[in-house]
């Protein structure tokens, strides 16, 4: 991939998640189940954690699963969550490591931090801090995180080599990677994986499992686990398909229904474990 795809990729992410913030901040009664978004997993989320937070937070969660319920976090834990977008983890986070622990949330998007800053005044939780950067490039000291999160996002990175580096080298010796991805059974074709749509939908960039264990192991965690959570099918595809626009990207001459059977089957959401040695 080169640096001008990587550039196109992330300015594509921004673009939408800037948009989901706005969305978000102007339709505080959307309820879970109001857009497409359903189809990630925002379900996975028990309904007495979504009514003890505020309503922002919760309609900009675009996820694919509950990832502080997988960290089993403890008080006193330092928690980031990479891609943390309105805050529902970081919040959920914050107050389960309680008082004494601290709830980090990174994310790239001016929009998202504004929302999720605002969202945590609302929250009243001063264990919470927002910061801007990019996931491949953490802005906190070497081992000076006990767990690692996140929610749907890691997929959207064009350089995971990275990811995985900067995770390790900020969690402590024995600190938790706990993550909720979207991961492919099988690789998809190139002309598929180029759809700027199914990048910032969760699915072009998706890394097949193996090789996801693959980069993990190489980085140097152990006790490596990918555990899938649900198989998208067919209707599943075609719904986060019209979300995104797709067939606005796709090439002349492309045929639409070979593209979507390419992906249906394909793409699983999955937990992610990984533990730094001690």
């Amino acid at each position: 991939m080169t640096t001008n795809d990587s550039q196109q990729i992330y300015a594509a992410v921004r673009d939408r998640y800037a948009n989901a913030a706005r969305a978000a901040s102007n339709c505080s009664c959307c309820g879970p189940g109001d857009t497409a978004t359903e189809f990630a997993g925002r379900r996975l989320y028990e309904a007495d954690e979504i009514d003890a937070l505020p309503s922002d937070a919760v309609a900009a969660s675009l996820g694919c699963g509950n990832p502080t319920l997988l960290a089993d976090l403890l008080p006193g834990e330092v928690v980031l969550d990479l891609g943390s977008g309105g805050g529902i983890d970081v919040l959920l986070s914050a107050r389960r490591v309680g008082p004494d622990g601290m709830a980090y949330g990174l994310d790239m998007t001016p929009e998202m931090l504004e929302l999720a800053r605002k969202n945590q005044a609302e929250s009243g939780l001063a264990n919470v801090e927002f910061l801007q950067g990019t996931i491949e490039d953490i802005p906190l000291p070497d081992d000076s995180v006990d767990v690692v999160i996140s929610n749907c996002v890691v997929n959207l990175s064009p350089d995971k080599d990275a990811v995985v580096r900067e995770v390790f080298r900020v969690l402590k010796p024995g600190g938790r990677l706990a993550i909720a991805d979207i991961v492919l059974r099988r690789g998809l074709s190139e002309p598929t994986r180029a759809l700027i749509g199914l990048w910032t939908g969760c699915v072009a960039g998706a890394l097949v499992v193996e090789d996801y264990e693959a980069k993990l192991r190489a980085a140097g965690f152990e006790d490596v686990s990918i555990e899938p959570t649900r198989i998208f099918e067919n209707e599943d595809v075609v719904a986060l398909a019209a979300e995104l626009s797709v067939d606005a990207d796709l090439p002349e001459g492309t045929d639409r229904d070979k593209v979507m059977a390419e992906v249906a089957g394909s793409v699983l959401s999955a937990f992610v474990r990984g533990r730094k040695p001690e």
